[in-house]
């Protein structure tokens, strides 16, 4: 494997040469270094740093400075792969919120900024790239809409929504987006937007028929065992052997009473 830094442009010739890509989240320098090391050629601080980190319920209670925070963590790194970071919640209703706020990551160390949404966001994603700063999208559920939308759900299933889906991915695409996230979306669909678009789709819960698949890395390896997404079959099981881990080492210390 080259040990050169990899880029957006790395990324979108992956799909040109049919490589699959594959994706997880780190949030702080230790799991950032470990998943480099493994050759994961790209990495997302993600907000939902949110719930399986910081506590919240839900991303919407992410603020810019615990991005901020966790990006430059992850990025002490100094990985091969490329390491990008969502915009949270609120942070980019505006062109020139979303212009600086996603510098702010930048200069926290990301190499590419990510948000939710597709046509409506559109001037702003304009914007993000005309700044300079790479840009991948993000559709299907999108985590910080679960309020109004009352829970995580599957995306696609009716025409109209199919339709808006496959506009919005070939909009992003075409607006210069390297890559687009597809979550909890059908898997035709998300198959029929793979095909449709040149930027690879990076896929949560979405079939096996994206250009890529991303998964928060606390679900793959057990590290957060009190929810397990139903689409996520952890590899191991790292919480419960941490707990085994202390217990008997609390055992030792109290046997030598």
């Amino acid at each position: 494997m080259s040990s050169d830094k990899i880029t957006p442009a790395a990324i979108l010739a992956m799909k040109a040469r049919g490589e699959k890509i594959a994706a997880l989240t780190a949030y702080d320098f230790p799991m950032a270094r470990l998943l480099d090391e493994a050759g994961v050629p790209l990495l997302l601080v993600g907000d939902s740093v949110g719930m399986v980190v910081l506590g919240y319920p839900d991303t919407t209670h992410v603020t810019m400075a615990e991005m901020e925070h966790h990006v430059r963590a992850a990025a002490r790194a100094k990985t091969r792969a490329l390491l990008g970071a969502d915009l949270p919640y609120r942070s980019y209703e505006t062109v020139a919120e979303a212009v600086a706020n996603a510098q702010r990551l930048i200069a926290a160390g990301a190499g590419y900024v990510k948000a939710e949404g597709g046509r409506e966001i559109l001037p702003q994603v304009q914007a993000i790239l005309a700044a300079g700063i790479p840009f991948c999208g993000h559709l299907g559920m999108l985590p910080q809409h679960v309020l109004e939308e009352g829970g995580y759900k599957i995306k696609g299933r009716q025409e109209a929504e199919h339709q808006k889906l496959l506009d919005d991915a070939r909009a992003l695409a075409d607006a210069g987006a390297f890559a687009v996230v597809l979550e909890l979306v059908t898997p035709p669909v998300a198959k029929e937007i793979s095909q449709a678009i040149t930027a690879p789709t990076i896929g949560i819960g979405s079939g096996p028929d994206c250009d890529g698949q991303i998964l928060v890395t606390h679900d793959l390896t057990g590290m957060f065992p009190w929810f397990t997404p139903r689409f996520v079959k952890p590899t191991v099981h790292c919480g419960a052997k941490i707990k085994a881990a202390v217990q008997d080492w609390k055992s030792s210390v109290e046997a030598k009473n």
